[in-house]
């Protein structure tokens, strides 16, 4: 009987490792407004603003709204300035 070793490899990175997602206003507007409306379609949103993806919105608003991601961004940037 012989066994083989299979290595998996993940694309998922950190989300410490994400770079800051920039949106307009009237994206962030849009975006708020849309969460209200059908949660977390994320596809369905992405939808509404043009160029962006169903990824972008989704991380911009774990970034934005995620206590930990705040904490740790916030002590990043203290240790810079």
């Amino acid at each position: 009987m012989s066994t083989t070793a299979t290595t998996t490899t993940s694309e998922e990175v950190s989300s410490n490792e994400w770079k800051v997602i920039h949106m307009s206003e009237q994206e962030e507007d849009l975006i708020h407004r849309m969460y209200k409306l059908v949660g977390d379609k994320w596809n369905l949103i992405a939808g509404r603003i043009p160029g962006r993806k169903a990824e972008e919105i989704e991380r911009f608003w774990i970034m934005r709204h995620t206590h930990a991601f705040s904490v740790t961004t916030n002590q990043s940037k203290a240790k810079h300035s």
